[in-house]
């Protein structure tokens, strides 16, 4: 058989991807005819969609994290450019802060050079060359994972028109009176040096020595309490010496008990909840002891204790406060209260007029406020309290608790609450709370859980601390007046810094006189400067305001803001404050928030473990198609699990589309041809044709509605099943005989191939935003005149393709197919036959099936070389299968008694 009489597929669309290779060139041709500008001048004038990058930290190399993030943007913008919008991405990077520092501070010791002799603005400026340097590398990861964005003109909070516009933001918190000093407990690194965000803190596991200590009643208005000890039960045994109160609920039931085990405490009374007395018992080892009174906690009103270090200098009254936070939980039902190291007691203190005081400094040491214990590091102290408490004989028992407890994410140093003079934003006085829970109901999220998040955490959460202990960053522009302490409130003055600020960045609020950003209004001898700097997630809320405001390209607020999970806390969570502080609304309309990248059995990534794979490990196995595959096909709302295995399976299924497109081009020879879809006349197309174009314009639908509430999980498995169901193993597969076998210019072939050529631009466009390298390869070769596929808009179908009459039709047929291919492959397995081609089909219909049915070519629908249906009585379908007979044509290979009808010159 001559190759001249089949028309054999052909096209420059290669089966072996080679994207590792081929995504380079692609990224070149990009760059070659600058796709961004393109994208901008096709879509000027349009309604613009506008995600607003979250700036990753310009530190070490992209991860995972990072590369499904910035991946998971990329397909969301393609999506609405394709829709037809304007969607303009503006990369961002996160730039000031404690990473950079400390990284500057490594190569420091590294070289033996002590940071305190270098001048504060040298060391800014290594800051800000380090950070410019990862920026670069970054720029060059995200472009190799197909990003398309404003790479040129992308912003970074270290700018000084960033700067400038940060120093803005904090004078309208300043000038409306919301922004304040105040000396409260905040979460802070004895080893970093600095108060940290709740955005900083991740809690672990920690063991902690517990306590539980007598506190002597001294006064009581209720008789039977003299005499008798208050015990407490703590974790932090190192803040028994900044000890000021102890509080108890009102509402509990609390005992007096008499010990009568030998030891310090024997025949004497203590004082517990009822509710805990079995804790209590078992804890203490308590063998022998009697109830003496069971009392209301309101019997508690106007309790004075003594310290248990009161003999070592600690000779002040204790009062006993009521406070609804005292619990059954845990403990004895009472609480010690340290103002300065905790924000319910600070706040219960505070209220009764107890004032915290500096206990503990920066380093984590106690101070000379407290005697005995100065310059003892807390974390070495808890020992020398045990033993102390024992000399006291107040130490009922001791022992230890493994429990989550906070600690810094980036040093992994156990954290402490320390009362600190901070400047914070206040969340009540200007009605900032109120502002920000309305703006969250006024927001869409997705997943819609996400609102529930922020807002427990909005509810709930205390001031907003801004300023922080660093030097790396903006600094707090506020001056105080030496002698009233009263903060300079001065629009000019604000102005002025903004001003030198933008046109030479911030380090000279280190480095020069104070008197050029005052003016000439005030004198500097008057006043202090601060020294503190902008908590870096103000810096990062701030983009809203010098990103989305500033640039013509962009608009406020942004269509959508997209982070992981961990920033309804971090960048959600402080855009939404700043914002709604000075704008009276959230910056953004929408917020999409993903899961954390694990390993495939679920675990956290860890290089001591050894289950990281970094995204340039997969991009020189794979490609980064694979990878956007996985990040398309995963459900963002969990957490996404990946590994090799994964990503096999991953490649496995772009094979299969590869496929798809390589049967749909060589059947079409790379001669795409683009249909009217709107003049085609359905009526001259075939059933299986028509069919077809119902098919996609379902898919079509499926594909706006999952576009439009971003569930891409399913719009991906929806596009893969079409091509490997009713493309591979439906359509194409019985098409094929008529593709190969009909003349070129039949009437069947023809009316197929121009189905094939809307399906091919159908799946091109569908799967651009996903596979964006290898359908800018596809579209390359069959657009000689267009220059990108992501200049193209999606298709729209006419409701004529819609046919569902047809389609109820052709689900029964699919059904009486099935049943045949059994039947086939019963004789397959028992060598009676081999290919389909080898069979005859009898098949058994019910009258309504019949009638329905009549027209239908079987043989052609199930791919054998006869095929006959009959009317039956029984409601049951069967089909029966034998060998056919007669000779095969070399051209088509069906086998007839009486020679092909297709190709009788064939037949010899």
């Amino acid at each position: 058989m001559s190759k001249e009489n089949i028309n054999l597929p052909k096209t420059a669309f290669s089966m072996k991807a080679n994207l590792q290779k081929k995504e380079p060139e692609i990224l070149d041709y990009w760059a070659k005819i600058d796709l961004y500008k393109e994208l901008r001048k096709s879509k000027k004038g349009k309604e613009k969609f506008i995600l607003h990058d979250g700036p990753p930290y310009a530190n070490g190399n992209i991860h995972m994290g990072t590369a499904l993030n910035k991946i998971l943007k990329d397909i969301i913008v393609k999506f609405h450019q394709m829709d037809g919008k304007d969607a303009v991405y503006v990369p961002g990077w996160d730039c000031h802060g404690l990473p950079i520092e400390w990284k500057i501070e490594e190569q420091y010791k590294k070289n033996k050079k002590n940071k305190n002799e270098v001048p504060i603005t040298e060391f800014r400026k290594e800051c800000r060359a380090f950070a410019e340097k990862w920026i670069e590398v970054h720029k060059t990861q995200f472009k190799r994972l197909g990003v398309i964005g404003d790479w040129e003109n992308h912003y970074t909070t270290m700018s000084f028109d960033a700067e400038a516009q940060i120093v803005r933001e904090l004078g309208k918190f300043l000038k409306e009176g919301s922004l304040y000093k105040g000396f409260k407990p905040v979460l802070w690194s004895t080893v970093e040096k600095t108060a940290l965000a709740d955005a900083e803190v991740e809690y672990q596991d920690y063991k902690s020595d517990t306590i539980y200590t007598a506190f002597p009643i001294t006064k009581s208005n209720l008789k039977e309490l003299e005499k008798t000890d208050v015990v407490i039960w703590t974790t932090t045994p190192w803040t028994i010496p900044a000890n000021k109160a102890l509080a108890y609920n009102e509402a509990l039931d609390y005992l007096i008990i008499q010990l009568e085990d030998e030891g310090d405490f024997k025949n004497k009374k203590i004082v517990i909840a009822e509710a805990l007395l079995d804790s209590v018992i078992k804890d203490c080892d308590i063998k022998n002891y009697k109830e003496i009174k069971k009392f209301k906690g309101k019997e508690f009103k106007d309790t004075i204790c003594s310290h248990p270090f009161l003999d070592l200098g600690y000779d002040y009254e204790i009062p006993m406060l009521e406070a609804r936070f005292v619990t059954t939980e845990q403990g004895t039902g009472i609480v010690h209260c340290a103002p300065s190291h905790g924000p319910d007691d600070f706040n219960l203190c505070l209220k009764h007029g107890i004032k915290a005081i500096e206990t503990v400094d920066g380093d984590g040491k106690y101070t000379k406020n407290l005697p005995l214990f100065e310059g003892t590091h807390i974390f070495k102290a808890n020992p020398i309290i045990i033993e102390k408490l024992k000399e006291q004989k107040k130490l009922l028992s001791n022992g230890e608790l493994v429990h989550s407890y906070p600690h810094s994410w980036r040093s992994k140093a156990p954290l402490v609450h320390r009362a600190t003079p901070q400047w914070f934003i206040s969340m009540e006085s200007h009605g900032l709370r109120k502002k920000a829970l309305k703006a969250l109901d006024d927001t869409t999220f997705y997943p819609n859980k996400g609102r529930e998040r922020i807002k427990a955490m909005i509810e709930t959460r205390p001031d907003w601390c801004v300023s922080r202990q660093r030097v790396w960053g903006v600094p707090l522009p506020i001056f105080v007046h030496k002698d009233t302490k009263k903060i300079l409130v001065d629009d000019e003055v604000n102005a002025n810094i903004a001003s030198i600020y933008e046109k030479e960045g911030s380090d000279c609020w280190f480095s020069d006189d104070p008197q050029r950003f005052l003016g000439e209004k005030y004198k500097a001898e008057d006043y202090d400067k601060t020294s503190d700097i902008v908590e870096v997630w103000f810096d990062s809320g701030c983009t809203h305001s010098f990103v989305l405001e500033k640039r013509e390209d962009l608009q406020w607020p942004a269509s959508m803001y997209l982070e992981g999970s961990d920033q309804h806390r971090g960048w959600f969570h402080s855009s939404l404050l700043e914002s709604c502080g000075t704008r009276g609304r959230a910056p953004y309309e929408s917020i999409l928030s993903h899961g954390f990248v694990v390993d495939g059995k679920g675990l956290k990534m860890s290089k001591s473990v050894g289950n990281v794979i970094a995204p340039e490990d997969i991009l020189k196995k794979y490609g980064a198609d694979i990878l956007r595959i996985w990040v398309a096909s995963s459900n963002y709302e969990e957490d996404l699990r990946i590994d090799f295995s994964i990503l096999d399976q991953h490649a496995d299924s772009y094979r299969k589309i590869r496929n798809t497109f390589r049967y749909l081009l060589g059947n079409l020879n790379d001669s795409f041809e683009k249909i009217d879809i709107e003049k085609l006349d359905l009526n001259q197309l075939p059933e299986l044709e028509q069919y077809m174009l119902h098919k996609i314009y379902h898919l079509n639908e499926n594909f706006k509605n999952y576009f439009k509430s971003y569930d891409f999980h399913n719009l991906y498995k929806e596009l893969l099943n079409f091509c490997t169901v009713d493309l591979s193993a439906f359509y194409f597969d019985i098409r094929k005989d008529t593709l190969y076998c009909d003349l070129k210019n039949s009437k069947k072939r023809k009316n197929c191939i121009i189905v094939l050529n809307i399906i091919l631009e159908s799946l091109v466009k569908w799967f651009a935003p996903i596979l964006s390298f290898t359908t800018e390869e596809i579209f390359t070769l069959i657009n000689k005149s267009e220059k990108s596929i992501h200049l193209e808009k999606f298709m729209k179908f006419p409701k004529k393709f819609e046919n569902i009459k047809l389609n109820e039709k052709w689900l029964e047929l699919k059904k009486i197919r099935d049943i045949c291919n059994i039947s086939i492959e019963a004789k397959r397995v028992s060598k009676e036959i081999g290919s389909s081609l080898e069979a005859n089909l009898k098949i058994s219909l019910s009258e309504k099936l019949f009638k329905i049915t009549e027209k239908t070519n079987f043989s052609e629908l199930c791919i054998t070389s006869d095929a006959k249906i009959e009317q039956t009585e029984s409601g049951e379908v069967t089909a029966i299968t034998t060998k056919a007979e007669g000779a095969k044509c070399p051209v088509c290979w069906k086998i007839n008694k009486n020679g092909c009808e297709r190709h009788p010159v064939q037949i010899k």
